[in-house]
């Protein structure tokens, strides 16, 4: 069973991994087109602080804890027990190997051509039934009506079950919520630099790592200037709301 819990007026989905799949598959079955958040702290800041951006991510099918704080504070202070982490990297091969999704279609947006070359070249290798219907790479500009209109007639045309995003946040959170009223059906899924990952242009952190919850030093290692201001930033924000708010707000027996 899957829960929503609240960090600043934002969505955040909490549960077990086991339950998140078992929703998806649920989802799955309602021919309908809708979109999945993976969330963490930088996300879940940027929502508190832009309107429209936590519109976005409150209305999602879910918004799904990628980000150890926000498991440890559900779980510390909302009282939840049964929930882990899941990243968006993560939850895609969860998806390619599970059962219950061995006949589903694949579509992937986002990233650059060689990236999406690559990472679909791992994923066949890996996962030999892995059914892909097509890809997409955008370009670095907004798109024209007419591109708009082609690819969402691309992807109808594909019918797959899942759509994989990635944009990056909150690109990839904007692009679902605008087309997904234009898609028939499907999950979007914005896994932000899953693609990157799986066609091994970054490196993973290793399994000790993700499990204590350090994966985002590890990234920051990889790539200091590009995330050392994100990450200061965003954490300092995160934790002063945290007491501020949400600490102030619990002991007042608000426990959203």
């Amino acid at each position: 069973m899957v829960e929503n819990v609240y960090f600043f007026g934002v969505k955040i989905t909490v549960g077990s991994i086991d339950s998140f799949l078992n929703e998806i598959g649920n989802k799955m079955e309602v021919d309908e087109a809708s979109y999945i958040c993976v969330s963490n702290v930088h996300t879940t800041i940027m929502a508190s602080e832009e309107d429209h951006y936590k519109e976005i991510n409150n209305k999602s099918f879910m918004s799904i804890t990628d980000g150890m704080p926000l498991v440890y504070i559900s779980k510390k202070f909302r009282g939840k027990r049964d929930i882990e982490r899941l990243t968006g990297p993560d939850l895609m091969l969860k998806i390619f190997k599970d059962e219950r999704f061995k006949n589903s279609r694949h579509y992937f947006y986002g990233s650059s051509e060689q990236t999406l070359k690559d990472m679909i070249n791992n994923l066949e290798n890996k996962y030999k039934n892995l059914n892909i219907v097509g890809s997409f790479s955008p370009p670095y500009r907004p798109l024209t009506e007419f591109e708009r209109e082609e690819i969402i007639d691309t992807i109808n045309s594909k019918s797959p079950d899942f759509i994989w995003v990635g944009l990056g946040a909150p690109k990839q959170e904007n692009w679902m919520s605008e087309f997904r009223p234009n898609l028939k059906r499907g999950i979007l899924v914005g896994v932000g630099a899953a693609f990157d990952y799986h066609a091994q242009n970054i490196k993973r952190a290793p399994l000790i790592i993700q499990r204590l919850g350090l994966e985002w030093a590890f990234r920051l290692l990889q790539e200091p200037r590009r995330l050392f201001k994100r990450y200061l930033v965003t954490n300092s924000k995160f934790f002063l709301k945290l007491f501020c708010y949400e600490i102030l707000k619990l002991k007042n027996g608000d426990k959203n």
